[in-house]
Protein backbone atom coordinates (compact mmCIF):
# COMPACT_ATOMS: atom_id res chain seq x y z
CA UNK A 1 0.00 0.00 0.00
CA UNK A 2 1.35 3.21 -0.67
CA UNK A 3 1.07 6.57 1.18
CA UNK A 4 -1.77 7.71 -0.83
CA UNK A 5 -3.69 4.68 0.03
CA UNK A 6 -3.04 4.75 3.23
CA UNK A 7 -4.32 8.15 3.61
CA UNK A 8 -7.42 7.17 2.09
CA UNK A 9 -8.04 4.36 4.37
CA UNK A 10 -7.20 6.71 7.85
CA UNK A 11 -10.13 9.26 5.83
CA UNK A 12 -12.56 6.56 5.29
CA UNK A 13 -12.22 5.67 8.94
CA UNK A 14 -13.44 9.42 9.79
CA UNK A 15 -9.99 10.24 10.87
CA UNK A 16 -7.70 13.15 10.08
CA UNK A 17 -4.74 12.13 8.29
CA UNK A 18 -2.40 14.57 10.43
CA UNK A 19 -3.44 12.34 13.56
CA UNK A 20 -1.81 9.34 12.55
CA UNK A 21 1.64 9.34 12.69
CA UNK A 22 2.93 7.10 9.34
CA UNK A 23 6.83 6.54 8.98
CA UNK A 24 8.22 7.22 5.96
CA UNK A 25 9.71 4.66 4.06
CA UNK A 26 7.70 1.95 5.56
CA UNK A 27 4.26 1.69 3.76
CA UNK A 28 4.90 -1.49 2.72
CA UNK A 29 4.31 -2.67 6.09
CA UNK A 30 1.23 -0.97 7.09
CA UNK A 31 -1.49 -3.09 8.11
CA UNK A 32 -3.98 -1.15 9.70
CA UNK A 33 -4.74 1.38 12.40
CA UNK A 34 -5.51 0.80 15.62
CA UNK A 35 -8.50 2.95 16.89
CA UNK A 36 -9.82 1.30 20.37
CA UNK A 37 -7.28 3.86 22.88
CA UNK A 38 -7.58 7.35 23.46
CA UNK A 39 -5.14 8.19 20.62
CA UNK A 40 -5.48 6.49 17.13
CA UNK A 41 -2.58 5.01 16.09
CA UNK A 42 -1.20 3.43 12.64
CA UNK A 43 -0.41 -0.68 13.07
CA UNK A 44 2.90 -1.87 11.24
CA UNK A 45 4.66 -5.45 10.90
CA UNK A 46 7.85 -5.63 12.36
CA UNK A 47 9.20 -8.13 9.84
CA UNK A 48 8.04 -6.38 6.84
CA UNK A 49 9.78 -3.45 7.83
CA UNK A 50 12.31 -4.88 8.06
CA UNK A 51 12.62 -6.49 5.40
CA UNK A 52 11.85 -2.95 3.77
CA UNK A 53 14.56 -1.83 5.94
CA UNK A 54 17.11 -4.85 4.44
CA UNK A 55 16.91 -3.51 0.71
CA UNK A 56 18.91 -0.78 1.91
CA UNK A 57 21.55 -2.35 4.56
CA UNK A 58 22.50 -6.03 5.68
CA UNK A 59 19.31 -7.91 7.37
CA UNK A 60 21.22 -7.75 11.32
CA UNK A 61 21.93 -3.90 10.55
CA UNK A 62 18.20 -3.49 9.54
CA UNK A 63 16.85 -5.25 12.47
CA UNK A 64 19.11 -3.16 14.87
CA UNK A 65 17.76 0.34 13.19
CA UNK A 66 14.16 -0.94 13.23
CA UNK A 67 14.58 -1.63 17.10
CA UNK A 68 16.43 1.25 17.71
CA UNK A 69 15.57 4.44 15.23
CA UNK A 70 11.45 3.23 14.52
CA UNK A 71 10.35 1.27 16.92
CA UNK A 72 12.59 3.11 19.58
CA UNK A 73 10.56 6.31 18.68
CA UNK A 74 7.75 6.68 20.66
CA UNK A 75 5.17 8.23 22.35
CA UNK A 76 1.13 9.03 22.44
CA UNK A 77 0.00 8.42 18.88
CA UNK A 78 2.94 6.62 17.39
CA UNK A 79 2.63 3.36 15.34
CA UNK A 80 2.24 0.22 17.14
CA UNK A 81 4.27 -2.78 16.06
CA UNK A 82 3.36 -6.24 15.91
CA UNK A 83 4.78 -9.74 15.33
CA UNK A 84 3.19 -11.41 12.18
CA UNK A 85 3.82 -14.69 10.46
CA UNK A 86 5.79 -14.71 7.56
CA UNK A 87 3.89 -15.13 4.31
CA UNK A 88 5.00 -18.92 3.62
CA UNK A 89 3.71 -19.81 7.30
CA UNK A 90 0.24 -20.93 7.40
CA UNK A 91 -1.41 -20.19 10.81
CA UNK A 92 -3.53 -23.60 10.34
CA UNK A 93 -0.08 -25.73 10.26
Amino acid sequence: MDRKKINKYVENLGLEVEGVIVPDGLDGAFLGVYTEGDTPCAVYSIDKCISILSEQMPKEEASEYFWFNVAGAGGKGYPLYISTPSEDVSPYD
